[in-house]
């Protein structure tokens, strides 16, 4: 059986993730901060067990569960779904025309529902699988296959215009 990782080991290996997981709940940088904060300060009170199959998985379900109890404690799920200043998830760079595709896909992600943006997160920038998915967010796997499914027809439709404009002719 392989060591358990130690908090710092899971801090540089999960870390970037988790912010990002944690910033498409709350479209705010800073809100997305203190969560992660929260959690090692969380996973730092307690033992991790030893007999977790998938690190990750496990962490993400955490963080799931510490997003919806901030939810809740704050009420604000409605700002977090309609907040007009979608929070910045992809690194900024030199390229313009990286740039404004870092934009739009920014704005595109801060129009889907919560459960939908959250399910793409997981899935494109995290890679998990639907059954991790389904796991991470206590959710039936059909349910998170019908989410991701709408929440890419919903950007393929915004970023449409985007992909015309730079299409080669």
């Amino acid at each position: 059986m392989p060591a358990t990782p130690t908090l710092p080991e899971l801090y540089d290996a999960h870390a970037a993730g988790l912010f990002h997981y944690f910033a498409s709940f709350t479209g705010e940088e800073a809100d997305a901060k203190d969560l992660l904060q929260e959690l090692f300060i969380k996973l730092a009170r307690q033992k991790i067990p030893q007999d977790v199959a998938n690190m990750r998985a496990w962490l993400l379900r955490l963080a799931h569960h510490h997003s919806i109890d901030w939810l809740r404690r704050h009420r604000v799920r409605r700002r977090a779904e309609d907040d007009a200043r979608p929070v910045e998830i992809f690194a900024t760079c030199e390229d313009p025309d990286q740039a404004e595709l870092a934009r739009r896909l920014t704005q595109a992600l801060a129009l889907l529902p919560l459960e939908q943006r959250s399910v793409a997160q997981l899935k494109l920038w995290d890679g998990l699988t639907f059954e991790e998915i389904a796991e991470v967010q206590c959710i039936p796997l059909n349910t998170a296959a019908s989410r991701y499914r709408y929440a890419l027809e919903k950007l393929r439709s915004e970023l449409k215009p985007l992909y015309d404009e730079l299409k080669p002719s």
